[in-house]
């Protein structure tokens, strides 16, 4: 399939709230909507959410759909973007919670960069689990008994993770070829 196509139909559900690292919801959007990939950005609340630059205020996006309309099973894949503001409201949401556990559940493929895992501790699914986050975010991984890398990729089965938007081309990357290899195995089950 060609790169510009590969991920024709698939459908990517980004999990964010306010505040969020705006690079980190903005670099790989572009990518996935640059091979044929389908975004939706789905928040607690609906309207439109805050960007950050760091710490500074940047862009505003609007709310696809609410967790309250989103039903995981319409999405084939999951992207989780950092900024400490938005990873801590989006852990706390019992509704992002069930969001990510139906996903995990279903084996679909999950992209997180940042803080972003605060979402899959939170969850509960990182125990036995691999990845990179934010280095601040080491203990609260191993506390729930993941184990964490300083590297800037980690693949773990149908995760991949990045530690900060310094490893976001890496990331892209990372986050394209897991998702067309999930594409693939859908399209070719006996091969999986």
């Amino acid at each position: 399939m060609a790169e510009n196509n590969r991920l024709d139909g698939m459908r990517v559900a980004i999990l964010v709230t306010d505040d969020f690292e705006q690079v980190e919801l903005t670099e790989p959007k572009k990518a996935l909507h640059g091979t044929g990939a389908t975004t939706m950005i789905i928040s607690p609340h609906s309207g439109q959410i805050q960007g950050m630059n760091h710490d500074e205020k940047a862009d505003r996006f609007n709310v696809d759909q609410t967790l309250d309309q989103a039903n995981p099973d319409d999405y084939d894949a999951v992207h989780l973007p950092g900024g400490v503001f938005n990873a801590d409201l989006l852990r706390m949401e019992p509704k992002a919670q069930d969001f990510i556990r139906k996903i995990e559940a279903a084996n679909k493929p999950i992209s997180v960069i940042c803080h972003g895992p605060w979402l899959l501790v939170s969850a509960g699914l990182v125990n036995g689990r691999t990845l990179t986050s934010y280095y601040t975010l080491q203990d609260d991984i191993r506390n729930a008994g993941g184990r964490w890398w300083d590297l800037p990729l980690v693949h773990d089965d149908n995760w991949v993770s990045s530690r900060s938007p310094k490893d976001m081309e890496i990331f892209i990357q990372g986050m394209l070829d897991l998702f067309s290899d999930y594409r693939e195995m859908e399209a070719y089950p006996e091969a999986a």
